[in-house]
């Protein structure tokens, strides 16, 4: 999946300031002894000059004021505090990312993992099927053997399985299993008491939906074409996920390989 990051540029403009300085030597020059001579004139003059200079003050003292406050708070408060908290706060929420555990875990998954079966006490539904409605009848099959271990209140001690017995174009034969602690009673039609397959097997998962199946079991062939290693007539399913309450493209598979 490709994560396209988008960078935005902003552009900063400086404008220059242009400051004119008018140099008035010569006219200060001759007012200044005009003053000199004439202090006591022009004392409603100065009253004027110097009510201007305060009004400057007064109106620069207003912006002025905010601006001092707030640079000093704001230069102490981060030099205290904030400084120190900046710089530990992503080195700590650096440490935890971690989350790259999920990945190993999904490259760790088995493909062709040599394994040995343990025969496991079940409950067996025996069925038939094409292969367009496949998984509607494997489902159905899971669902009858969960209503009589439910209604016998019967917990199962183990996985659901799919045992393929056979197959052809049209469709395949199969045993539905449920492994469980007690053998349940009044079995219904199709239905019986047995023992899981046992026995070498190699391990693949897949995870996705039924239908994706043909590309992992493709895999499969392709794989044991590889090694040149010849498998029994028998394919086991091993649903790690519940198939009737888990969506159908969250399915995890584990798919067993008996080999002669």
């Amino acid at each position: 999946m490709e994560r396209p990051c988008l960078f935005g540029l902003t552009r900063v403009g400086l404008m220059p300031a242009l400051v004119l300085t008018l140099g008035i030597a010569g006219a200060s020059a001759q007012t200044a002894p005009d003053a000199s001579k004439d202090a006591k004139d022009k004392p409603p003059a100065a009253a004027p000059a110097q009510a201007q200079t305060p009004a400057a003050p007064a109106t620069s003292a207003t912006p002025a004021a905010p601006a001092p406050a707030t640079p000093p708070a704001a230069s102490e408060a981060p030099s205290a505090t904030p400084v120190p908290t900046t710089p530990s706060a992503p080195s700590a929420t650096q440490t935890p990312a971690a989350p790259s555990a999920p990945a190993p875990v999904q490259t760790a998954d088995p493909f062709g993992e040599e394994s040995t079966l343990e025969p496991k006490t079940v409950v067996i539904l025996k069925g038939k099927a094409n292969w367009d409605n496949a998984f509607d009848s494997l489902m159905d099959a899971f669902k009858s053997l969960t209503a009589l271990l439910d209604k016998q209140g019967i917990a199962p001690n183990g996985n659901p399985m799919i045992v393929y017995t056979s197959t052809d174009d049209a469709g395949f034969t199969f045993q539905a299993q449920i492994p469980v602690p007690q053998e349940p009673k009044n079995l219904g039609k199709s239905m019986s008491i047995g023992k899981s397959p046992d026995g070498k097997a190699l391990k693949f998962v897949h995870r996705g939906s039924y239908d994706n199946m043909d590309n992992t079991y493709e895999a499969i062939t392709n794989f044991l074409d590889d090694k040149k290693l010849e498998a029994k007539d028998t394919f086991i399913e091993e649903y790690m996920t519940d198939p009737l309450k888990t969506a159908e493209d969250k399915l995890v598979i584990n798919v067993y390989v008996p080999m002669k």
